[in-house]
């Protein structure tokens, strides 16, 4: 480009985020997006309207061969990629659906991340490569059916019995949970709130889907239910007790949701944009009239506001400089710009916006619950009230 010319304007990138990118990272971002286009987005409104997932175990392999689970873990086959490189994974995947965004980060953030955390040596070695192969799917035990914002009141127990432990509760909003080969499990203990890396296939041991929910349909989501589970004395997480453990874990994972729902609202941003382009109305393109273009606007500042906030933040983690109150800043922010994005998008496809031919209905639902998890909204405006007053109003 010569000296003082402009580069031209990109309607899907007005701010020219992709400077901030380099070589590697734009590697990755098209490997991911090229991945879900082929093998996500013919499907997925087709899974998403049966409320099942054929063949997900063949995902999370095919996911584990380009690298993406466990992919900002070191060592033990992971792909050790940089927090911007993961974020970026994320966007991807959430763009093509939330569901499967989850699929990698309970594998990757949650599970393989308190494995490769708080784990032995023998547990790392069991679990962790054939975990980041996805030959093994985890799922993460924590939220209960009584207690989720509130997981110091949980139920679930384990007690010892001999060199043994017996673990035995029920935990809810599972995600993998029927397909998983591993759980991680967290219980009350003697000795304060702790890990366990729990094999399926355990006696007493099921899984159970959950029926009838109207969001995150192309995902599986289970309940745990752990009756008398025995389980050796190394079954426990060694390296940490406490609510430490399983917090640290979805810190993590709500990073990745900074990232994740901005590809959600990218999606219904890209669909509402075209739409309006060719969608004509009293002789028009309906993008000809002020009220959509005000729309159109809107949607584009809050979508790229928020990847630039992502950005920002994994720059912060890779520096190891990323607070607890600046992840829920970018989660509360992101998720609930994401779901005005896709309603206002909806808006502007009219019936049309409510159809499955078209993606924004499904990632408006799909939000509902991405704003829950991880996090409810009050929780995270609670979090970032006691860091700006220094007064608790959790208790």
């Amino acid at each position: 480009m010569s000296a003082g010319t402009l580069p031209s304007f990109d309607p899907r990138d007005p701010l020219g985020l992709d400077d901030l990118l380099d070589p590697e990272d734009l590697a990755v971002r098209d490997t991911m997006r090229q991945w879900a286009a082929d093998r996500v987005l013919p499907h997925v409104a087709d899974w998403f309207e049966r409320g099942e997932v054929p063949g997900i175990r063949e995902l999370a392999r095919e996911l584990g061969s380009i690298g993406a689970l466990g992919m900002s873990l070191t060592g033990y086959g992971c792909a050790g990629a940089s927090p911007i490189q993961y974020g970026l994974a994320c966007l991807e995947l959430e763009a093509a659906d939330s569901g499967i965004r989850s699929l990698m980060s309970v594998q990757g953030s949650l599970s393989m991340y308190a494995i490769h955390r708080f784990g032995s040596g023998e547990q790392k070695q069991r679990w962790l490569p054939r975990m980041a192969a996805g030959e093994v799917i985890g799922c993460f035990g924590l939220t209960e059916p009584d207690h989720g914002s509130d997981p110091a009141g949980m139920r679930t127990y384990a007690k010892r019995d001999g060199s043994d432990w017996v673990l035995t509760g029920r935990k809810m909003w599972i995600t993998n949970g029927s397909v998983a080969g591993v759980a991680v499990v967290w219980a009350r203990t003697d000795e304060g709130i702790r890990g366990f890396v729990v094999p399926t296939d355990a006696p007493g041991f099921s899984a159970p889907d959950i029926k009838h929910k109207w969001s995150l349909r192309a995902s599986v989501t289970s309940e745990l239910v752990l009756d008398e589970v025995r389980l050796p004395a190394d079954a426990v997480l060694p390296e940490v007790t406490g609510l430490r453990g399983p917090l640290s874990c979805l810190g993590h994972a709500r990073y990745g949701i900074i990232w994740g729902s901005m590809g959600a609202a990218r999606s219904a941003f890209e669909s509402a944009l075209d739409y309006a382009r060719e969608r004509e109305q009293f002789g028009r393109p309906i993008g000809g009239f002020q009220l959509t273009q005000a729309k159109l606007a809107d949607m584009a500042l809050e979508l790229h506001k928020g990847i630039l906030l992502a950005h920002h933040l994994g720059r912060r983690m890779e520096a190891g400089r990323l607070r607890p109150e600046q992840v829920s800043f970018g989660k509360l922010n992101n998720v609930r710009e994401a779901i005005e994005i896709c309603r206002t998008a909806r808006t502007i496809l009219g019936a049309n916006g409510i159809s499955l031919e078209y993606p924004v209905m499904r990632h408006a639902t799909n939000l509902e619950s991405v704003l829950t998890y991880e996090g409810t909204v009050e929780m995270h405006q609670l979090v970032l009230g006691k860091a700006l007053t220094g007064i608790d109003a959790f208790r």
